[in-house]
């Protein structure tokens, strides 16, 4: 059944549309790793009058806000990577050929 779904993949290009869209999407959540941060970091500096008055003085750079798009980033390129191995540096099953062409 595999073997099918591989051929009918590979051969249509939809496999080929699919994984571009799998590493675009992880392209889009590498850049998720540097803004997710930036931006907690922009909206910090924006509010510290207020946080002044409450006594909230942290000013660091908040590395932990760009966890979770590492984590989908990571994730999509293994699987990215396991259907680009799969589909297309897998050897193709060889096929016996039926007796008639053996002959002629």
């Amino acid at each position: 059944m595999f073997s099918r779904l591989k051929t009918v993949l590979v051969n249509s290009y939809i496999g080929a549309i699919g994984l571009g869209y799998l590493l675009a999407q992880t392209i889009l959540h590498v850049v998720g790793i540097i803004s997710a941060p930036l931006a907690v970091w922009v909206s910090q500096k924006e509010w510290a009058g207020y946080r002044a008055a409450t006594g909230y003085t942290s000013h660091s750079f908040p590395l932990r806000d760009a966890l979770p798009e590492l984590v989908r980033a990571v994730g999509l390129f293994v699987l990215w990577y396991l259907l680009v191995k799969w589909l297309y540096f897998t050897p193709p099953k060889s096929e016996p050929a039926p007796a008639s062409q053996l002959t002629s």
